[in-house]
């Protein structure tokens, strides 16, 4: 179901800023000891002096966010309707990716739409050059100033900034058993090597068990989870340059590089002495819903699982996800301790408008203002690659390790391969083939061969 949303009254909106404690947000008693005031008087609007008075101004925002999920981004645009007297109309829909060229089409664009990958973003724009809007100053300046060349670089096409970073998450992570690790001795691997070292050293102590556990099930989407396991190896076995050849095209989706990178995937997920433990055997892994696959690791049923940041909320909320807790992360190490590419993904802010109020809440969204604002209406599982962002602000130890990756200029970062590709491939082939060379037993050669036969013709 859509969802609409209209902008609060000043005074409920005031009271429900109050509770958000932001970094925009100071409280003006001075006094340390009296309890709450009227929530009214401390709100500090200087950082949105710059957007001027919007009273009665009205913004559409379109994307496919919606509840419970939606409910942290209306609450974010409160500090901005608060201090412009701006009104944010937001619509989430599940249908997003099919509606908007639709609605670009028929001439009725939202004001402002969160593109989810970048290859959606260019198709929209070669599609829709006279519906789409370049980014404008105030956006390019905080693009530059508070995010990496990559990521500006994600919104950018033909050389023109269009669109910038909404939210961002992280993949390139294990997910472990702290516990385990301290009981048995085992350290985090810091390269490749070390891993597969670690893994073996698994197996010979739990030969009732198995080192690693997957599932790639997720209904229409099936087969995702398993992209995203070649892209991470790709980027560590062919390095980042021929990844962003690979992804664009420019050598073929079976190239060797990418059967090479295939090959030690299948090293760990077609091994039958590493996977699936507790789940069942490897063809298991088609069929185990990605979301449950990390379960086995409390009970040591198996102790290694590749999954991205967001993974968290799928643990049993009696598991505390901390260092030092019941589960938790590392980074998924390269060929080398100082080899570290990084997978990750995100949405960006698109404007199909340029009137004042458009730009100025299009500037906000850029902010590192709106970027506290968000983290502090949001629980675990949501992070920014905006350097201002308070990591402070960020309620997981996941996520405060994400932002300190993606914000790490030693990290060599790469967005999601599959969200880049044209979406016969990357939203169809893609998962579909990957899914048959596990659940299958499809060879390599044949799962790549039949991918690249996917890829359009132009």
């Amino acid at each position: 179901m859509n969802g609409t949303r209209r902008r609060r009254s000043h005074l409920a909106a005031a009271a429900a800023v109050g509770s958000l404690a932001l970094v925009l947000t100071a409280c003006s008693g001075g006094d340390d000891e009296g309890g709450g005031g009227d929530a009214t008087s401390d709100v500090d609007c200087t950082a949105f002096e710059q957007y001027g008075d919007l009273e009665g101004k009205t913004i559409s925002v379109y994307t496919s966010i919606v509840e419970p999920e939606s409910v942290q981004q209306t609450d974010s645009y409160i500090p901005f309707e608060e201090c412009t007297g701006a009104e944010i109309e937001y619509e989430g829909s599940r249908e997003f990716e099919a509606q908007l060229p639709v609605r670009l089409q028929a001439g009725n664009p939202p004001d402002i739409a969160y593109i989810p990958q970048p290859g959606f973003l260019a198709s929209i724009v070669a599609d829709y050059p006279d519906a789409v809007v370049a980014a404008p100053q105030a956006v390019i300046d905080n693009a530059n100033e508070y995010y990496t060349e990559g990521w500006v670089n994600y919104g950018t096409v033909d050389g023109t900034l269009y669109a910038t970073p909404l939210g961002a998450n992280v993949k390139s992570f294990v997910w472990y058993s702290p516990a385990a690790f301290e009981e048995n001795g085992y350290e985090i691997p810091t390269t490749w090597d070390d891993l597969l070292a670690l893994t073996d050293q698994i197996k010979e102590d739990y030969p009732d068990s198995k080192p690693w556990c997957a599932g790639i099930e997720s209904g229409d989407a099936t087969g995702w989870p398993a992209t995203d396991w070649l892209e991470d190896v790709m980027l560590r076995t062919a390095g980042a340059d021929v990844y962003d050849q690979w992804v664009t095209h420019e050598i073929p989706f079976n190239d060797p590089q990418v059967l090479a990178a295939l090959e030690t995937v299948g090293g760990i997920l077609k091994n039958p002495d590493y996977v699936n433990g507790g789940l069942g055997d490897v063809q298991s892994i088609a069929t185990v819903a990605w979301n449950e696959a990390g379960n086995p690791i409390p009970d040591q049923m198996c102790f290694l699982h590749r999954a991205a940041n967001f993974y968290q909320a799928n643990w049993d909320p009696s598991l505390t996800v901390a260092e030092d807790g019941d589960v938790y992360a590392f980074y998924l190490p390269g060929q080398s301790a100082d080899d570290k590419p990084l997978l990750g993904g995100g949405e960006f802010v698109t404007a199909f408008a340029d009137r004042p109020e458009v730009q100025a809440f299009q500037a906000y969204l850029s902010s590192p203002e709106w970027a506290n604002a968000k983290a502090e209406a949001t629980g675990q599982g949501w992070l920014s690659a905006n350097s201002g962002l308070d990591p402070d602000l960020l309620q997981s130890p996941i996520d405060q390790l994400s932002f300190e990756l993606l914000t790490d200029d030693s990290y060599t970062f790469r967005f999601d391969g599959s969200d880049q590709m044209p979406g016969a491939v990357g939203a169809d082939a893609f998962w579909k083939q990957m899914t048959a060379w596990i659940g299958e037993d499809q060879s390599d050669q044949e799962t790549l061969d039949n991918i690249e036969a996917a890829w359009p013709a132009s």
